[in-house]
């Protein structure tokens, strides 16, 4: 690792675009990252760390024709978390810059295209002069071993095409069972996965093989798995239709699906037809069978996002007067982020890196992608101001539609007779980001509407613990009992 320069004023740096990265005279735009650690263990990259906020400066700010072999000057202090850069205690640091050039790092971390340079050591204060950072370094591409039996899929959609005004691709891989091809008249029971915040299609690929081992050897049903892209340019989408990110619900229920039991011998029937996804996905999966109880035989939504704005994970966005997003009327800062019982990162610190990171695709910017208005500007209106809090009241009133609580509430009538049977939910009661505390909000209501839906609290289990001792199967296994009520059931945990 590289020395630099000691010295003894605010922290400046030089960031210049190695000419071998680019063409002549090709230059290159992007939300430009600097981080910073005293981490003494040697670092082939820096990012930020969630369980420990406060290890990790970042600075961000966007330029914009950054040319082969010339530089830029950047004061790191303007956007910066967890404090300006400056005033950082003295000593030794490991520093990173990195240009981040179709803003998707908020969402998912560094990807394929971005640039980025060496990790190299300087040691504040630092004085008269400016340290480069070099951006040498170029992110590749993955690759990955398909496994057998899996299709993509890349529909275009007219209705989000309508939407934007250009094509839009909807993305899927189709997982399909190991007999598959051993018949060409037997259907499959369908599964429609939505993948977490910050994950693709893609990402479930990595456990299919295991998946159709089981499969093969009678522990899990045979059935046809899709798995859902909800990554768009503002982040997870959850399948709602949006004023900001278009009919994304519409297109998948009236175009998507039938166009796939077109192509795959596929149930296509209510009764086989099934939901589940964790997280992000947990809240898309549940939103999607309470919104289109016809279409879906049932749901299985883990850790699903905020399910009752009572709780937002913390403020309640049901008053009339709203609360501060940042922390309650006792002045105590809402947590976001636990771990192992103690609290970690709070929603003002979350929402402070997630601005000096970027605008596009953050978890706050995607909630406000899906809930909020479209503002004058053409962007999604912001809940609450980044610098103080302060919630603004008709935006607050915007999001009510997509409270999950708040939709069975008023519908009930007309919801339960679909519903029944339909609604699985399983949280874990030392969730990372809380999420159980809406799940139980939730809970308490439809118990109240005398609903049948089966809400399951695992003790103890977190936000990434949860399927361990075998919950997928059991959920399969479930879902198949209903799409096959006469066929044995292989036993699970």
């Amino acid at each position: 690792m590289q020395n630099l320069t000691i010295a003894a004023e605010p922290l400046r740096f030089k960031i210049a675009l190695d000419p071998t990265l680019s063409e002549p005279g090709q230059a290159v735009s992007g939300r430009l990252l600097i981080f910073m650690t005293a981490k003494t263990k040697p670092l082939d990259v820096i990012e930020p760390d969630f369980l420990n906020p406060e290890a990790v400066f970042v600075s961000g700010i966007e330029i914009t024709n950054l040319e082969p072999g010339k530089s830029i000057e950047i004061n790191p202090d303007v956007l910066s978390f967890p404090k300006s850069f400056s005033a950082a205690p003295a000593g030794g640091y490991q520093v990173m810059a990195l240009l981040d050039t179709n803003h998707s790092y908020t969402y998912d971390g560094m990807g394929e295209g971005d640039l980025y340079s060496n990790v190299v050591k300087i040691n504040l204060p630092i004085a008269n002069t400016v340290q480069e950072l070099i951006l040498n370094e170029k992110v590749p591409g993955k690759t990955m071993a398909v496994p057998e039996n899996v299709k993509f899929i890349n529909f275009e959609s007219p209705a989000l095409s309508a939407f934007w005004g250009r094509p839009i691709i909807m993305k899927a891989s189709v997982v399909l069972p190991p007999n598959y091809d051993k018949s060409k008249s037997e259907t499959y029971p369908t599964v429609y996965n939505v993948h977490g915040y910050g994950g693709n299609h893609l990402g479930p690929l990595r456990g299919v093989s295991e998946m159709q081992v089981a499969m093969s050897a009678g522990k899990r049903p045979e059935m046809i798995y899709v798995y859902l892209n909800a990554n768009n340019s503002l982040g997870h989408h959850v399948f709602a239709d949006s004023a900001n990110n278009g009919p994304w619900g519409r297109a998948l229920t009236t175009e998507l699906i039938p166009y796939l039991e077109k192509q795959f011998r596929m149930d296509a029937k209510v009764s086989g037809r099934f939901l589940t996804g964790h997280s992000s996905g947990g809240w898309s999966t549940l939103w999607l069978q309470v919104n289109y109880p016809d279409v879906f035989g049932g749901t299985w939504s883990t850790s699903p996002d905020p399910v009752d704005f009572h709780s937002f994970t913390g403020p309640d966005l049901t008053l009339s007067t709203p609360q501060n997003f940042f922390h309650g009327a006792d002045g105590k800062p809402y947590n976001l982020i636990r771990d192992q019982g103690k609290d970690i990162m709070s929603f003002e610190e979350y929402a402070r890196l997630e601005r000096a990171t970027g605008y596009y695709g953050g978890q706050l910017a995607s909630f406000e992608a899906v809930f909020s208005p479209k503002g004058d500007d053409g962007q999604p209106m912001t809940l609450f101001d980044r610098d103080t809090g302060r919630i603004d009241p008709i935006v607050q009133k915007a999001w009510g539609k997509y409270d999950i609580s708040r939709i069975l509430q008023d519908n009930w009538k007309t919801l339960e007779p679909k519903l029944k049977g339909k609604i699985h939910i399983v949280v874990g009661t030392a969730d990372t980001f809380h999420l159980d505390e809406a799940v139980r909000l939730l809970d308490a209501k439809l118990k109240a509407l005398g609903s049948d839906a089966k809400i399951e609290y695992i003790e103890g289990r977190t936000h990434f613990d949860l399927y361990r001792d075998g919950l997928s199967d059991r959920i399969a296994n479930e879902m198949y009992a209903i799409a096959r009520p006469k066929a044995k059931i292989a036993a699970t945990k």
